[in-house]
């Protein structure tokens, strides 16, 4: 059989994958990348973008249901098979254009996951390639549960196409993918129960704020069920039925529908990475600093993939970046984690950047924790919402801020500013000198500090 040579072969068409392919045909290296499913990754045709445009109306909805006899009328419906509709005006046309942008910088495409037969040697469509260089970015996908009745539970693909919401839906895992899609599912008039094996939701955020989210979550009517352990999914007529432990009794609830929102791994298991001699964790493909495998040095991982990496797009692009240097100029450049904000997109927002409280005071000798709820704020009176709080940890020696959370309308905005002035190493005497627009949630942090 004929060996087809690349100078890199890269594996995982989203945004890391791309960019480190991207960067290397304009170093004039034969590249090649290949995908098994559509061209373009998670977040542009079945992540964090398609979700955003699902959330749109929804905050709409809840703005208007806030306000409603304080200048709104009448709430609005909500239309999922039009917002359908005008989704795919953002994810239809990704995978076509992202394999066309690549063919014109003479990018071999394919559409396999190829699998490793030796250090520098795949398989892929039948063919054996070989590469000096592989670039492992897969991403994550839904984790397997190891329950009778796996194969019956749906993932995060099908809620985003769905063009109606059932009378019943149960999420199992209350983690940030539960959250979201449950505020969705409920202001859509759907009755929602979330099992989760822990104590609690989103484990690692501040657990004071994810306690508040929760009370609003269930006073919009979600259920939670802690310490469930779900041992078997059954396929009725017309729903589903799960099982699970509670308090050493065996229980069981009914829906038309069962997801399977218990976190994501490292899309892994098909490479072969054995066969490659490329080292893995349960956390992905095992990386130096500077995001070469830490046993086979002619591999990289970037993105989600890789055991360095927060889920997480922007840093996916940063660690892209850092791979694509390396390989063209050899390991010069090495990755250095920026302060790293995230978000859970119910509404309210939940945002977070930096340190939690538990983790700051392991760390820190001298802190003061600014915990207040402000619905009182006038942001918040404004558009008569109900949450609003934020907690901000700062360095008392330095006065720099280490930690900062908030629930509330446009924390996913807000937290930006916070970002922005930790990872310049601003005090708040620094921030507070800084002239914000007035009055906008931005202004809101002098108050918060």
């Amino acid at each position: 059989m004929k060996l087809i040579k690349y100078d890199v072969f890269v594996i995982g068409s989203g945004v890391a994958g791309q960019l480190v392919a991207k960067s290397c045909a304009k170093a004039n290296l034969k590249v090649a990348i290949a995908d098994n499913r559509e061209y373009g990754g998670t977040c542009a045709n079945r992540g964090c973008d398609a979700k955003k445009v699902i959330l749109g109306p929804t905050e709409v909805y809840q703005q208007a249901l806030d306000l409603k006899g304080k200048g709104i009328v009448s709430v609005p419906n909500l239309d999922p098979e039009k917002l359908q509709n005008f989704k795919k005006t953002f994810t239809d046309k990704v995978p076509m254009g992202t394999e066309k942008a690549l063919k014109e910088m003479n990018i071999k495409c394919y559409h396999q996951s190829p699998v490793f037969t030796d250090k520098n040697t795949l398989s892929v469509e039948g063919k054996t390639v070989t590469a000096k260089k592989i670039v492992i970015a897969t991403g994550q996908i839904p984790r397997k549960l190891k329950i009778l009745g796996n194969d019956l539970l749906k993932t995060s693909d099908y809620f985003l196409k769905m063009k109606a919401f059932p009378e019943e839906i149960i999420f199992i895992g209350a983690g940030y993918i539960a959250l979201e899609f449950a505020h969705i599912a409920a202001r859509n008039g759907t009755k929602v129960t979330i099992l989760d094996h822990g104590s609690t939701a989103l484990n690692g955020f501040d657990p004071d704020l994810v306690s508040e989210l929760i009370t609003k979550s269930e006073k919009m009517g979600i259920q939670f069920i802690f310490h469930a352990q779900v041992t078997e999914i059954e396929k009725l007529q017309k729903n589903y039925k799960v099982i699970y432990q509670l308090d050493n009794k065996e229980k069981s609830l009914k829906a038309q529908l069962v997801f399977n929102t218990a976190g994501r791994t490292p899309a892994i298991d098909a490479l072969h990475l054995e066969k490659g001699e490329v080292d893995y964790t349960k956390k992905g493909v095992s990386v130096n600093k500077y995001l070469q495998n830490t046993r086979n040095p002619d591999v990289y991982a970037c993105g989600d993939v890789s055991d360095h990496s927060l889920p997480l797009t922007p840093l996916s692009g940063m660690e892209a970046a850092v791979v694509a240097d390396n390989i063209i100029n050899g390991n010069k450049k090495q990755i250095e984690t920026p302060v790293v904000p995230s978000v859970v997109f119910t509404l309210p927002n939940m945002a977070a950047v930096g340190l939690n409280e538990d983790e700051a005071k392991k760390k820190y000798k001298d802190l003061t924790v600014n915990y207040q709820t402000v619905s009182n704020w006038y942001n918040a009176k404004r558009i008569n919402t109900s949450v609003y709080s934020f907690k901000i940890i700062v360095n008392k020696r330095n006065k720099q801020i280490i930690g900062a959370h908030i629930l509330g309308p446009y924390a996913a905005e807000t937290i930006n500013l916070f970002s922005m002035a930790m990872h310049q190493k601003m005090t708040t005497e620094d921030l507070k000198k800084v002239m914000f627009t007035y009055p906008s949630w931005g202004s809101d942090i002098k108050s918060m500090i």
